[in-house]
């Protein structure tokens, strides 16, 4: 199985990683974090701007990738606090509303930086 590159449009650069690669029919996301367009942080303290943020980042490069969270067949949550877990609950009912694919939800000590709250990868397939 051959990766390929995907162009990602719409969300923060990166430094030292890519946000997605496709392989196959499936496309791997890298854990989104809650960074804007222009790459500065949305939502300081604030769980649920944060997860907003990383699931419009989700459906940025998924899109990018020609996929959708529609096709999502597993995520992986990491959290900064147990006490977070409701919050990000509700908003990922938001963009989730008929299908919840799988879900590893796991509490760190700290992500990249310590105003990051929460970070979200994902594997979706690619019709």
């Amino acid at each position: 199985m051959q990766r390929e590159a995907v162009d990602v449009r719409g969300v923060h650069g990166t430094t030292g990683y890519s946000h997605a690669a496709k392989a196959g029919n499936l496309v791997f996301v890298a854990g989104q974090v809650a960074q804007d367009a222009g790459g500065a942080l949305v939502g300081r303290g604030d769980i649920e701007a944060q997860a907003v943020q990383v699931f419009e980042n989700l459906k940025a490069v998924l899109a990018s990738a020609g996929s959708s969270l529609d096709q999502v067949v597993k995520m992986t949550t990491y959290t900064t606090s147990l006490a977070y877990r409701q919050k990000i609950a509700e908003v990922r009912a938001r963009y989730f509303q008929t299908y919840f694919p799988p879900n590893t939800f796991v509490v760190v000590a700290s992500l990249a930086t310590p105003d990051y709250l929460l970070e979200i990868e994902a594997v979706a397939a690619c019709p």
